[in-house]
């Protein structure tokens, strides 16, 4: 089993009669195999008269189920090499009880996955299943059976690309293994003695229990590290007065595509896929005052995200809580726009943002191109095509007048004199885009003239 770990010298006891038990490296973690899969995913819900529908609590529309089954199925083609060959709109219990689906519809979808040989494993698109669900499921449909917590979690692991992105994938694991811990030990002694492991009396499943514990508390010390030199950066970015914009929104929304407008970034190449951004990063751009301001560019949100991931990637998210501003960007040809914003609005609610930050917060309506005839029906919000270049100059007005508020600053128009030092001081501090501070008059004496700035 992928998820088992030992320490260096360790033998892993086998059941009697089992040919060979593998022996697995402590840094493996392959929680879904690389190869081509087909897939079957049933999403909750209810087949009546011909319409898909919720049941209740929080029935959803017909749209929002088809927005549901539409999202699953993008996860699934995000991943290389997977496919889906079959959806379907079932009604479910609660994801904790040990079949989550009645008995009529357990057997309807036994039958159609048994009987479909090009099916290889089932993504049910529920937040997380318990274990045992997971173990019912698969004895009885013969395949592997993954939650959406499992799904999106391998897609962050194929697009992490920096080491903090990674250890932040691996602490979200850590549960998941902690939890299939049992099952992955099943076949194994369970009170193997010192004659196979390191440490009198200690059982192989404690001996698990125990290296996840050590991993896990060394994948939090090295974020912790990580965590004190983001905020050294942070530091330095105050003392070098860059205000900071947070650039916030559900997945695939065009986030980076905005902010490679925004700043003129060649460098930046945005992907048409889910969770492309898992990594935070900053991106210098100008505003019409001249002031230089950095575009934090930061991983897209999701409904029904798991808690465990949201906890797991908070060393990224710090950078939200102390930036000067948060941009929202929506998808607004998205059909289902409207529950896309109250995820991400519930998502940022739950960071426990100060008051101030979230009341300021710019937003933007982005892909306004691909919607025939547009116009804006919400107030204080502004349209914009990030692609085609549309409604930038506005973007960037209302950003400079928001970055001013929020930070305290003021654009002053004064009179120096056209020669003297302090004409050489501003020259100076423009060109290092350094504050300094002058004496201001009330009255400009003869030989000045005003300048902007």
């Amino acid at each position: 089993p992928g998820s088992l770990l030992r320490p260096p010298g360790a033998q892993i006891p086998c059941k009697a009669g089992s040919p060979s038990c593998p022996a697995v490296a402590p840094a493996s973690f392959p929680l879904i195999s690389g190869d081509k899969r087909r897939l079957k995913v049933p999403s909750p819900g209810r087949l009546s008269q011909g319409r898909l529908k919720v049941p209740s609590p929080g029935r959803l529309s017909q749209g929002q189920e088809e927005w549901q089954v539409a999202e699953a199925t993008a996860l699934v083609h995000t991943l290389d090499g997977w496919s889906v060959v079959q959806t379907m709109v079932v009604s479910t219990k609660t994801p904790d009880r040990k079949l989550i689906f009645g008995k009529g519809n357990f057997e309807h979808l036994t039958e159609k996955i048994r009987g479909s040989p090009d099916i290889t494993c089932v993504f049910l698109n529920v937040e997380r299943m318990a274990a045992p669900t997971k173990k019912e499921l698969e004895a009885a449909w013969g395949v592997e059976v993954f939650d959406r917590f499992t799904v999106v979690l391998h897609i962050f692991r194929c697009n992490a690309r920096t080491k903090e992105a990674r250890l932040q994938v691996a602490l979200a694991e850590i549960p998941l293994h902690r939890s299939n811990l049992k099952r992955d030990v099943a076949h194994l002694y369970r009170g193997v003695g010192s004659r196979y492991i390191m440490g009198s009396g200690e059982s192989f499943m404690q001996l698990q229990q125990r290296l996840l514990r050590e991993k896990e508390a060394k994948i939090r010390k090295a974020l912790d590290r990580l965590r004190k030199k983001r905020h050294l950066l942070r530091r330095q970015r105050t003392r070098r007065e860059f205000p900071m914009i947070s650039v916030v929104g559900y997945t695939n929304c065009g986030k980076t595509t905005l902010i490679k407008a925004l700043t003129g970034d060649a460098a930046i190449q945005p992907r048409d896929q889910l969770f492309a951004t898992l990594d935070v990063t900053a991106h210098a751009g100008t505003l019409p005052s001249r002031m230089t301001v950095l575009y934090v560019d930061t991983i897209g949100f999701l409904s029904q995200l798991p808690h465990g991931l949201i906890e797991s990637f908070s060393a990224t998210l710090e950078d939200v809580a102390h930036s000067d501003l948060i941009l929202h960007v929506r998808d607004i040809s998205h059909p289902e726009a409207e529950l896309q914003k109250c995820s991400v609005l519930s998502t940022l609610r739950g960071l426990q943002l100060p008051a101030p930050l979230l009341d300021s917060m710019v937003e933007v309506h982005n892909k306004v191109d691909l919607v025939p005839g547009y116009s804006p029906t919400e107030p204080n919000v502004v349209p914009v095509s990030a692609l085609r270049g549309h409604g930038l100059q506005e973007l960037k007005a209302e950003l400079d007048a928001a970055v001013l508020k929020a930070t305290g600053r003021q654009i002053l128009t004064l009179r120096v004199r056209l020669a003297g030092a302090q004409l050489r001081c501003l020259i100076c501090a423009a060109r290092q885009g350094v504050q300094v501070s002058l004496p201001i008059r009330k009255q400009a004496p003869a030989g000045c003239r005003g300048t902007g700035l």
